[in-house]
């Protein structure tokens, strides 16, 4: 009897692991043209990862207490691809309002989020930093 709940046990154990996402977590944005950045939080959603706007920072590191996009989604339906890779989701610019295919690589503490169009055969991006 012993054996057999140690077995579910380690079964179990690695089903929880098996869904942690390695992209999940809190990354801090690329400085904008003003000098601010953002965290976004990235966590599983469904059978993808999302991620959200966490905390919005001035140039000189200040929280920005009246950002008004807090809170609201900006990756949506990122699915991994293996080897750190993830595509067929969306993302969107805060700055133009704009929403755009995307895809991402995770190496690291680096995480490279493109946003895309034509096709996904012209891209921007950004290298983000894990924060936590």
């Amino acid at each position: 009897m012993r054996n057999k709940i140690l077995a579910i046990a380690l079964v179990l154990g690695g089903a929880n692991a098996a869904l942690a996402d390695p992209a999940a977590g809190v990354w801090k944005t690329a400085p904008g043209d003003t000098g601010g950045y953002l965290h976004v939080s990235i966590a599983p959603c469904g059978s993808a990862v999302c991620g959200t706007i966490k905390e919005a920072y001035d140039k000189d590191g200040n929280v920005s207490a009246n950002y008004e996009h807090k809170g609201k989604k900006m990756l949506w339906d990122m699915s991994s691809e293996g080897g750190g890779a993830y595509g067929g989701g969306k993302i969107w610019a805060p700055d133009s309002d704009k929403t755009y295919k995307s895809k991402m690589s995770l190496s690291g503490s680096k995480l490279n989020v493109k946003g895309c169009v034509a096709g996904g055969m012209i891209c921007r991006g950004q290298d983000w930093t894990r924060v936590n």
